[in-house]
């Protein structure tokens, strides 16, 4: 069944957020740095503004002591579904750019990734209260570091899914505001070292039976090359397709010289949710295939970002956003795949819920040329409110 949205109730909403008060608390999270694992200052932060407008909060370690998470509620006092607000405080380890706002823009690190996002979050908690327009259910809303990676390896968040901090769905405000994603790869970061045991030599001083860990570098750059034409045949409509990616490669000191180390980064991502053990022991036979034939030793880590997900399009939470953004812009939004990995991929995994990944069109994130409109702050924040109200409860 269709939903909608009532226009004397979007027009409440529109008229409640206040500008100017999401703009000072956007700008509150943003002055204080917190780079991945140092998150600790801006969750302090966060903790007050809720508190002083009493709102109880909940400090737990969830893994990370020197961070403990945000978590807050807000209850209808009726039975309904939780919808949970989840972000992460920690921005990634770029030079620290204070927030300035002009022209009708927030600049500063975290503006686009993501405590602009979670300043939306809180304005749309307050708007529900000050309003009463919660009818149903309640709001939970969790802030988190560990983030960012390679830094961080989420485990904060994991840690608060383990101990039942979760929603029956859940939002999240990342830069994405052009699709509703309904479909994500997974990824993993891999680290490959190809060494020797010989110490490195002058090139014209090499024993022929010497092996070669820069051309075994290249072998294996070449060798990922065809394998990922052939993950590519792998697809899906909205997620794109399975794919192997090399970024770095790093091998010698100078010139004229046959290195003993050479060492490669990038990234594997794969359409099919569950299957990241199949996935690394398909890259691990692939590396023990070459060490094998090259003599080189080869050892790699494979860190895990994230699983891929599928979000079923009939899940309440898909309509009742849809229904709120229509309100709010017109028409739908369009459905589609998520260009990169978030926390909503840990959620669909790990909790087994619906994750939509909505925030402000911003841009600048991992960069120092982060901003974010205060329009798309206050689109954002509306849109959550409205999403909010209808999910909560079963119906109008």
């Amino acid at each position: 069944m269709k939903q909608l949205i009532p226009p004397v109730l979007l027009k409440q909403i529109q008229l409640a957020i206040n500008h100017k008060r999401l703009l000072k608390t956007a700008i509150s999270l943003i002055e204080v740095p917190s780079p991945t694992l140092s998150a600790g200052l801006v969750a302090n932060r966060l903790s007050e503004i809720l508190k002083t407008e009493d709102f109880e909060v909940e400090r737990p370690i969830a893994g990370w002591p020197d961070s403990p998470a945000v978590v807050t509620r807000l209850e209808s006092g009726k039975p309904g579904r939780t919808l949970q607000f989840d972000g992460h405080l920690d921005t990634v380890h770029l030079p620290f750019v204070p927030p300035r706002f002009e022209n009708g823009f927030l600049y500063g690190s975290g503006s686009s990734d993501m405590k602009g996002g979670i300043a939306a979050f809180v304005e749309a908690l307050r708007v529900l209260r000050e309003t009463g327009t919660l009818k149903a259910g309640r709001i939970l809303l969790t802030a988190h570091d560990h983030h960012e990676g390679p830094w961080g390896d989420g485990r904060q968040l994991r840690a608060l899914i383990d101990k039942g901090y979760v929603g029956d769905g859940v939002l999240l405000p990342e830069y994405l505001g052009d699709r509703l994603p309904l479909s994500g790869r997974g990824a993993g970061i891999f680290e490959i070292k190809i060494s020797r045991k010989e110490p490195p030599v002058h090139e014209v001083l090499r024993s022929p039976n010497l092996p070669d860990v820069l051309g075994t570098g290249v072998e294996l750059v070449s060798n990922f090359s065809k394998w990922h034409k052939e993950l590519s045949k792998n697809s899906h409509p909205y997620s794109g397709s399975d794919s192997v990616f090399i970024g770095r490669l790093e091998s010698g000191e100078i010139y004229n010289q046959s290195p003993q180390e050479c060492l490669i980064n990038g990234m594997r991502r794969w359409i099919t949710p569950n299957s990241k053990e199949v996935v690394e022991k398909d890259f691990r036979s692939r590396l023990q295939v070459l060490a094998k034939s090259t003599k080189t030793d080869i050892e790699a880590k494979f860190l895990l970002q994230a699983e891929a997900f599928h979000i079923d399009p009939d899940d309440p939470l898909v309509s009742t956003f849809q229904a709120a953004y229509t309100a709010v812009t017109g028409n739908p939004l369009k459905v589609g795949g998520k260009p990169f990995v978030d926390d909503g991929n840990v959620f669909s995994s790990r909790a087994n819920i619906a994750a939509l990944t909505h925030g402000p069109q911003a841009t600048g994130a991992h960069t120092i040329n982060e901003k974010v409109s205060l329009d798309e702050l206050v689109r954002v924040a509306q849109l959550y409110v409205l999403t909010a109200i209808s999910y909560c409860q079963n119906h109008y």
